[in-house]
């Protein structure tokens, strides 16, 4: 007897019509739709709308889903290694999309240069990190170096490591940048005494410290701007 035909999955028309409405209107399409073609990019033979839904029910909008941790969608039935490595990869993708405006060699014209980048790199971890970005004698970006990684509410930091760091690249300013996870971007008063303790460990070798920036994933205090540097 031939071979049964193999029946067409019941989503398979759902999502050709998915993609032809993204195509004429992409703006039309709600934010579980992005994110159901998107994870069927990864699950292309499973029927992506229920996930889709879900995970924006968990994570409470599209953006805190895209920018949820790959570990965060372990407990979602159905989401792999494969899910997780396009989330990492989509997360690189923004991170450097929001770099866009302070790479290597660019100048910095004000806080809200590094800030962007910072807010698109670090702004939605959910462990506290501390980078450094290192300017030159015209506040062009020489380098960004990670200096620390913490836990959901500090990091260690030695003061000494950043001037060494910036005396290997030459700087002549520093700007000090680290999120606060889950929180405001208000100071706390250890970040305050940090930033005292680097400035003195810098200026003692005639480097700058030009700022401190705290960021989440949609706001930033500059230090410079409220006049504590």
């Amino acid at each position: 007897m031939p071979d049964k035909p193999k029946e067409t999955p019941h989503y398979a028309g759902h999502r050709q019509r998915l993609k032809a409405r993204l195509m004429e209107n992409a703006r039309g399409l709600a934010d579980y739709e992005i994110l159901e073609l998107l994870l069927a990019l990864t699950l292309p033979r499973r029927d992506t709308k229920p996930l889709a839904k879900a995970l924006i029910e968990r994570f409470g909008s599209l953006k805190e889903a895209v920018l949820a941790q790959p570990a965060q969608l372990g407990g979602i039935k159905g989401l792999g290694e494969a899910t997780k490595a396009q989330w990492t990869l989509l997360q690189e993708l923004h991170a450097r999309l929001g770099e866009a405006t302070a790479r290597r060699g660019q100048a910095v014209t004000g806080p809200q240069d590094v800030a962007r980048a910072a807010m698109a790199r670090l702004g939605h971890k959910d462990i506290e990190e501390f980078w450094a970005v290192f300017l030159d004698t015209k506040n062009r970006i020489i380098a960004w170096e990670q200096m620390s990684r913490g836990t959901t509410n500090a990091t260690a930091i030695f003061p000494r490591e950043i001037a060494a760091a910036a005396l290997r690249l030459d700087a002549t300013y520093v700007i000090l940048v680290h999120n606060h996870p889950g929180g405001g971007s208000d100071p706390s008063e250890a970040d305050i005494r940090l930033t005292d303790k680097v400035a003195d460990a810098c200026g003692a070798l005639d480097i700058e410290v030009r700022d401190h920036l705290i960021v989440t994933d949609h706001d930033f205090y500059s230090f410079r701007e409220f006049g504590r540097l």
